[in-house]
C-alpha cells in the first residue's frame, strides 16, 4: 500500500476511535445512571486510538504497520467520522434516549474502522508484533456485544 494512503487511513482510524470516545463521554454525562458503563467505553476507545497512534509512530516508516488493524476504505472512514461528529453536535443539546444511545453505539461499533480493529484483536496472531498489540488490548474488546447486553438489560427493566 502506498505510504501516503496508509497514513491517511491510519489518521482517519485514529479520528474514528477518538470520535467514538467523545460520543461515549457525551452519553456518560447525559445518563448519570449509566455513567460508569459509557465512561469505560470512552476510556477504551481512547486507548484504541493511542494504540493505533503508537503503531503508526513505531512501524510505518519500517514498513511493518499491521494494516489489518484499520479499515481499508478512506471514504467509509471519513463518512463515519463526519456522521459521528454531527451526532455529537446534535446530542450536545438534545441527547437521545438511553435505549437509542445503545442502538447508536451498536451501529458505531459496526463501522468499518471499529470492525477491523475488533477483528484484528480477535484473530490468531501471525507475528510477534500482532501478539503484542493483542495483549495490550486484551481487556478492551467486544464493545458491540457489551452494548447489546446492556441494551437488553435496559429493555428488560422498562
Amino acid at each position: 500500500m502506498e505510504l501516503n494512503r496508509l497514513i491517511e487511513l491510519i489518521d482517519q482510524s485514529i479520528a474514528l476511535e477518538l470520535n467514538a470516545a467523545d460520543l461515549y463521554r457525551l452519553f456518560s454525562a447525559a445518563f448519570p445512571q449509566d455513567n460508569e458503563f459509557w465512561w469505560q467505553l470512552h476510556i477504551e476507545e481512547r486507548s484504541h486510538a493511542t494504540l493505533i497512534r503508537a503503531a503508526k509512530d513505531s512501524f510505518v516508516k519500517r514498513g511493518k504497520f499491521p494494516s489489518d488493524l484499520i479499515g481499508n476504505s478512506l471514504r467509509e472512514l471519513q463518512a463515519a467520522n463526519e456522521r459521528i461528529s454531527e451526532m455529537i453536535k446534535d446530542f450536545t443539546t438534545q441527547p437521545p434516549s438511553r435505549e437509542e444511545a445503545c442502538r447508536i453505539a451498536i451501529g458505531l461499533e459496526q463501522e468499518t474502522g471499529e470492525r477491523h480493529f475488533e477483528q484484528f484483536m480477535n484473530k490468531d496472531a501471525q507475528t510477534s508484533l500482532e501478539t503484542v498489540f493483542q495483549q495490550l488490548n486484551r481487556s478492551d474488546k467486544d464493545h458491540e456485544e457489551r452494548i447489546r447486553v446492556y441494551l437488553e438489560k435496559l429493555m428488560a427493566k422498562a
